[in-house]
């Protein structure tokens, strides 16, 4: 395995990249300058964990139960939420977690593994 400009292995510099999703991808997408491995992982780590967090946060969000100020006798009213949305984004985590450790592993043992589409746009922008 060759070395990074951050003095690391390449495969460890790549599995670093998606340790903590889309924030280690930032981090070693602006520190290392010179190596496209590690580039095009942090890239894809950026692309492919920020949609699904934020997703995975909305639809969990628009789904929960929320507290409404007002109603009778300004008590305000509870709002029962959409349990479809809470599964859903459950499901979305649960591809995300799926998805995060097979992407570690593959960085990991060397291999510039590709997601379909989000892969050519990592790759395009190293």
């Amino acid at each position: 395995m060759a070395k990074t400009s951050l003095n690391m292995e390449e495969n460890i510099a790549g599995l670093l990249c998606y340790l903590l999703t889309w924030v280690t991808g930032i981090i070693f997408f602006f520190l290392e300058k010179e190596n496209k491995f590690v580039r095009f992982h942090a890239m894809q780590s950026i692309l492919t964990f920020l949609p699904l967090n934020i997703i995975a946060w909305l639809v969990g969000w628009l789904g929960a139960p929320k507290w409404t100020p007002g109603g009778y006798y300004g008590l305000g009213t509870w709002s029962p939420g959409i349990p479809a949305l809470v599964y859903l984004s459950w499901l979305i985590w649960a591809i995300t977690v799926i998805l995060w450790l097979i992407l570690m592993i593959k960085a990991y043992q060397g291999e510039k593994f590709k997601l379909p589409v989000i892969g050519d746009i990592a790759e395009k922008h190293i």
